[in-house]
């Protein structure tokens, strides 16, 4: 009996370590994942990364802002359980899939309200905030990783759309 009891309590004593440690683990990645360079661990995300570090992409402008991957891309723990699980296992795709984010999460940053971004582009004889079309995400233009699109010139040939950088830097705020 006293046998069994040693297992027991071996078993039990091995269990609460596994489960203190992963715990332990767990918060430390959770923590480490608030830096920017945790994401570049992963050699998907590193092109993403370095993208945001400098450059001239429109991503680089947020990392000038101090602007952290999280920030914008928002993940719960099941998310980022999900994201680790593919990490390990190499199941994910590449190039990552391109991530469509909200007005509405642009916003939170960018400007108060989308009056405030249609009146700081009316500028020129065609406002690319003010559409023909109605309200348009974002996301439809303003590329982060990737090299930015102008929505309009599928159809329109405006002439300042050529004057853009890479980087769209047109004024402050915008």
């Amino acid at each position: 009996m006293s046998r069994l009891s040693f297992s027991r309590k071996t078993v039990l004593i091995a269990a609460v370590l596994v489960v203190v440690i992963g715990a332990a683990s767990a918060a430390v990645l959770l923590k480490a994942s608030e830096n920017p360079s945790f994401c570049a661990t992963c050699h998907v995300i590193r092109p993403y990364y370095e993208s945001w570090l400098g450059g001239d992409l429109q991503v680089a402008r947020h990392a000038e802002a101090d602007v952290k991957c999280l920030d914008c891309h928002h993940q719960s723990i099941p998310e980022k359980i999900h994201e680790g699980i593919a990490f390990v296992t190499g199941n994910y795709e590449k190039p990552l899939k391109e991530r469509d984010f909200s007005r509405e999460q642009c916003l939170e940053c960018h400007w108060e309200d989308w009056e405030q971004t249609v009146a700081a582009t009316d500028f020129e004889m065609s406002n690319p905030h003010d559409s023909h079309l109605g309200e348009i995400e974002c996301h439809l233009c303003h590329k982060m990783h990737r090299e930015s699109q102008v929505y309009c010139a599928q159809c329109h040939d405006f002439e300042w759309f050529e004057t853009l950088d890479k980087s769209w830097k047109i004024a402050d705020g915008i």
